[in-house]
């Protein structure tokens, strides 16, 4: 299994970023692999798909190049570089100045073979480059603020269970196989690979995205990353029918599609990028027409539906 050795240093200076170009990299992963694990993502799917077809097909070596990079035994190191919540540009820089003679290496530990193709090609780093800044501009910066908020709404319940369970708590279960193993192991998949030491000033981030994919990245020994994706009822756009806008108005109605599962007041401040002010009033308003409940877990209140609330949804929608 795959694991890291993080000694308290190390684990003391690690913190959560946001990351535009992580947020880009999942987008891409998504259409390639033709992916949409949440219901709000696969109307997003159908409509970038296309088009992400035909830049592919209008461009053969950035085809193979991306085939490649996304690779069957790995994803190319080049590809990920650890994201520290800077510019899209500013984390884009490394990718682009990637030496062709590293492009080629990385992608043979991540496919296992290099198309003849991608043998003679120049420029690959520049090339990759380009297809992420295609996919930011069309695919991503359209819903960025959406997708920034969900990211930021994951970082708040990791930090909550931070804050209750310690780091032990806050990490098990972030990916598929990821656990927190004691005496400073933590383990980040069930792949067979050589663990590594993370020690001192070896920085550590942990990037929330909102597509249901993750990785893992470093540069030489001082700069780590961990990728996961979002809670996926974080995911859910919240988006709400008009039919219930007209009756609700447009903010209740959203909040009220929002707690389908439960949620704290600063996860919906996040998720709706409303004022505290805001939202509280128009919870308020939410449990006095009996659509909502409140409960305290902990130190943490949640909101979330009734059947009353469920039922005027389902009835907006046109749901049986």
């Amino acid at each position: 299994m795959g694991w890291w050795r993080i000694d308290t240093d190390a684990l003391a200076q690690s913190r959560f970023v946001v990351s535009a170009l992580a947020e880009t990299t999942a987008a891409l992963m998504a259409l390639e692999r033709r992916t949409a694990p949440h219901p709000g993502d696969r109307a997003w799917l159908a409509d970038r798909l296309p088009h992400y077809r035909a830049y592919l097909a209008a461009e053969p070596v950035t085809a193979a190049l991306v085939r490649a990079a996304l690779g069957r035994l790995w994803i190319a190191g080049f590809l990920t570089p650890p994201p520290d919540g800077r510019s899209f540009e500013e984390e884009l820089a490394p990718v682009r100045a990637t030496p062709d003679a590293v492009v080629r290496t990385d992608l043979r530990a991540a496919s296992g073979r290099l198309p003849e193709s991608l043998a003679r090609a120049r420029g690959l780093g520049p090339r990759t480059a380009e297809l992420l800044e295609w996919v930011w501009a069309e695919a991503v910066r359209p819903d960025w603020e959406r997708r920034r908020r969900v990211a930021e709404a994951d970082i708040l319940v990791r930090t909550r269970d931070l804050s209750r369970g310690g780091w032990a708590s806050a990490l098990s279960g972030m990916r598929p196989g990821m656990a927190w193993l004691g005496e400073g192991r933590l383990r980040i998949n069930l792949q067979d690979r050589p663990p590594r030491e993370l020690s001192g000033d070896a920085g550590l981030v942990f990037v929330p995205v909102t597509p249901g994919h993750g990785w893992v990245a470093w540069t030489g020994s001082y700069r780590h990353a961990l990728v996961y994706p979002c809670e996926g009822q974080l995911t859910q756009s919240g988006t709400a029918p008009q039919a219930l806008v007209r009756l609700l108005g447009p903010v209740r109605a959203r909040v009220l599609i929002l707690l389908e599962s439960p949620k704290s007041t600063t996860q919906l401040v996040a998720l709706t990028g409303l004022g505290l002010g805001t939202v509280s009033g128009q919870l308020k308003v939410l449990l006095a027409a009996g659509l909502i409940l409140r409960r305290r877990t902990g130190r943490t209140v949640l909101y979330s539906r009734v059947a009353a609330g469920d039922v005027l949804v389902a009835a907006s929608t046109g749901t049986p």
